[in-house]
């Protein structure tokens, strides 16, 4: 898939449980996304739910659950798991959140082009 990588934070400018939502370009498409602090690791998935293909924010940027445990879709109330994006509770269990790869250029959190979902 074409893509050209993109920074999306800088080292310490997320906070744990936080989340911050991008886009990038994908073989001539454009791809929402978010990356989010969980347990000290940042993970990044495409902005869409696996059981019905809408956005997942509850609110512009706002992914988590109350208690920032869990992923959850505005839709239906499925909830992720942050690290792995798996769905643990809800319509698409089973299923997991398409992972955007990520990768430290110094302190820029770089995100490429997901593949495409299995």
């Amino acid at each position: 898939m074409a893509c050209e990588s993109k920074i999306v934070l800088h080292r310490g400018e997320l906070a744990e449980g936080a989340t911050k939502k991008f886009y990038l370009q994908c073989s001539g498409r454009e791809v929402e996304a978010f990356v989010v602090l969980h347990r000290g690791e940042h993970h990044a998935f495409v902005n869409q739910c696996r059981h019905v293909p809408m956005t997942m924010d509850w609110v512009e940027n706002r992914f988590l659950t109350e208690d920032k445990q869990f992923i959850q879709c505005a839709t239906h109330g499925a909830l992720f798991e942050p690290a792995t994006g798996l769905c643990v509770e809800g319509p698409p269990a089973g299923k997991s959140l398409i992972r955007i790869p990520l990768e430290w250029n110094g302190d820029d959190l770089v995100a490429s082009c997901p593949d495409e979902p299995s």
